[in-house]
């Protein structure tokens, strides 16, 4: 593993620091109602850097269907994007997780459809280890590329110190590219 990203929010600045990784994640929606203002220029500097983009949607209680099509209404996807449901939320199910994963895989078959949660949710919260295309493990130990678990993942969040930090399961960025 030689690939190196970030995770940003609205809790980062529109233009932030890219030497040094491949790869992003920008949260564009949460729940039904939730826009972060700041992801199109988040995508731009993105863009801009030549990092492979990735967009998430944090799930909260309520209709799958619902946060799912408003996450996909607010994208213009350019190949290579890839497509993630932030699972954090305890009122959030097994069966409502793998729903909004299958829909948005359904919607985007183009396109690469992950799961993001944390080492807790993974080991004791989910029954059915369906992750889409790919599990995006966040544990925070400091070790990248050991993130605690078994299961293959693609992405491990190793730290939120000074920013979410990730590094991707693949030899480097070309071969991110070709996968995603």
């Amino acid at each position: 593993m030689s690939i190196k990203g970030i995770d940003v929010s609205g809790h980062q600045p529109e233009k932030y620091a890219t030497d040094g990784f491949d790869f992003v994640f920008i949260k564009i929606t949460e729940g039904h109602t939730f826009v972060n203002s700041k992801w199109v220029a988040q995508r731009k500097t993105a863009r801009n850097a030549g990092l492979v983009t990735g967009f998430y949607h944090f799930a909260r209680p309520g209709a799958f269907e619902e946060q799912v099509d408003f996450f996909l209404d607010k994208i213009n996807l350019v190949e290579g994007d890839m497509l993630v449901l932030d699972w954090e939320d305890k009122g959030i199910s097994n069966a409502w997780k793998d729903s909004w994963l299958k829909r948005v895989q359904k919607k985007n078959p183009g396109h690469k459809t992950l799961l993001y949660c944390n080492q807790d949710f993974w080991l004791h919260r989910d029954t059915t280890s369906f992750a889409g295309d790919g599990l995006w493990i966040a544990h925070y130990n400091g070790k990248p590329g050991k993130p605690g678990i078994e299961h293959p993942w693609v992405f491990h969040q190793f730290t939120d110190h000074p920013i979410d930090t990730n590094v991707g399961n693949f030899k480097d960025k070309a071969e991110l590219q070709s996968w995603a």
